[in-house]
C-alpha cells in the first residue's frame, strides 16, 4: 500500500492525491487506511518516516569516509542535497508541509521529526567538540542554526542546476564552519 501511494504522491502532489486514488491504486479499502494511518497526512508521514530512515542508512553507510566532523558536516551536506534533488517526493513534501491545515497530532509528529534532525545535528557537533575539532558552545542552538540553513538550502537550490545547488550546499558548510568574519591578528 505504501509504495502505491508513494508512487501517487510523486506523481500527482500532495494536494492533488486523494484518498480515492490510493484506494483506488492500492485495491485497499479506506477503512483500512484510516485504521492503519488516520488520515492522508498519517499516511504522507509514515512515507516521510520510511524517506528518514532511508536516509539514515545511507549516511551510516558513508560517514565512515569522513575521518573529520567537520568532513562529515560537508559530506553530510552534499549526501542531503543528493537525497532532496532525486527522492521521488521532494516536491510532495514541500507541499505537505507548506500546507497550513494540519490536524494537532501531525503537527506533534512533525515536530517530533524536527527533533530527530537536531538530535542528529547536536550529536555530529558534540562529536567535533569532544574530538577537539570545534571550540565549545552550545551545542542545542547550533544543532537548531544548523538545521534550519538545510531547510533553507532545499528551499533555495530547487531553482539551481545541480552543480550550483551543490556548491551553494558546500558553500553554506564552510560559512558555517568557519564564519564569514575576518580574524583578528
Amino acid at each position: 500500500m505504501a509504495d502505491a501511494a508513494k508512487a501517487l504522491f510523486a506523481l500527482k502532489g500532495y494536494k492533488a492525491t486523494s484518498i480515492e486514488d490510493i484506494v483506488s491504486a492500492t485495491g485497499c479499502s479506506a477503512g483500512n487506511i484510516y485504521y492503519h494511518f488516520k488520515s492522508k497526512e498519517g499516511l504522507f508521514l509514515h512515507l516521510l518516516q520510511e524517506w528518514d530512515r532511508e536516509w539514515e542508512s545511507g549516511w551510516k553507510e558513508k560517514e565512515r569516509l569522513y575521518p573529520t566532523s567537520k568532513d562529515k558536516l560537508i559530506g553530510m551536506a552534499g549526501q542531503l542535497f543528493t537525497d532532496n534533488l532525486n527522492h521521488p517526493l521532494t516536491k510532495a513534501s514541500d507541499e505537505f508541509f507548506n500546507n497550513s491545515e494540519k490536524a494537532n497530532d501531525v503537527e506533534e509528529r512533525i515536530a517530533e521529526m524536527i527533533a530527530g534532525y537536531v538530535s542528529f545535528n547536536r550529536k555530529l557537533l558534540q562529536e567535533g567538540i569532544d574530538n577537539g575539532e570545534f571550540k565549545p558552545f552550545d551545542t542545542e542552538k547550533m544543532a537548531v542554526i544548523l538545521d534550519s540553513v538545510i531547510y533553507g538550502l532545499s528551499q533555495h537550490s530547487r531553482k539551481l542546476n545541480r552543480q550550483e545547488a551543490l556548491s551553494l550546499y558546500r558553500t553554506a558548510m564552510e560559512t558555517f564552519l568557519y564564519g564569514i568574519a575576518k580574524r583578528e591578528g
